[in-house]
């Protein structure tokens, strides 16, 4: 699959760039300390937030002020100052069924269609929370499922719902995500590639980068 790649010394402000350039109505947000830069960087822009849904790829199962809250993130850095229309992960109840139903209520039945999702890339290539070896990687008929891991339990979209998104945009920083970065850059089997969006942009700095 092609993918593009840009590499910039401020991979945040590319990616905020970016993300007003493609306007979406519908975006899925990741957590994660290159994310949090971009959220940051939003606030400064013009952006028609009155009119986007926001929503999660993947949650940690704690309460929403928790550290280790991709919410908690994401509201701290960038929803609390926008009015956009937020739909956070029931990461209290941990509810699956409950976050399908959500979806199902801005997007109708079926496979919801982002306009755009944000995604990091692990060290292990995992992206959300569909992880190397995991049921929920090979998950083709929910499209919100909960994964156990050793931190936290999780509730993360899945792949059929990540690979119906127009526009998929990993944000990748990092010396220790430079093997990997080439490796999903090489179309090598793992997690993050499996994402088969309509179109899949890779961003990231020049440490991440420096082996592709």
């Amino acid at each position: 699959m092609k993918r593009e790649l840009i590499v910039a010394d401020d991979a945040a402000g590319t990616a905020a760039d970016l993300f007003v350039e493609l306007h979406p109505h519908t975006v899925a947000l990741a957590g994660g300390s290159t994310p949090k830069a971009l959220y940051e960087r939003l606030t400064t822009m013009p952006f028609p937030w009155a009119e986007t849904e926001v929503f999660f790829g993947d949650e940690r199962c704690v309460p929403p002020d928790h550290p280790d809250s991709n919410f908690n993130t994401a509201n701290l850095a960038l929803l609390s100052k926008v009015m956009a229309r937020v739909h956070r992960m029931p990461s209290e109840s941990c509810g699956a069924e409950e976050y399908e139903a959500e979806l199902t209520s801005i997007f109708g039945e079926g496979t919801p269609r982002f306009d755009l999702v944000i995604l990091g890339l692990g060290p292990d290539g995992h992206t959300a929370s569909l992880f190397p070896g995991d049921a929920a990687l090979d998950e083709r008929e929910r499209r919100v499922v909960g994964v156990t891991r050793p931190d936290h339990a999780r509730l993360t979209l899945t792949l059929p719902v990540l690979s119906a998104a127009r526009v998929a945009m990993f944000l990748v920083a990092g010396p220790n995500k430079a093997e990997m970065l080439c490796r999903l850059m090489r179309d090598e089997d793992n997690p993050a590639a499996r994402v088969q969006a309509e179109r899949v942009i890779v961003v990231a700095d020049r440490a991440a980068a420096a082996g592709t």
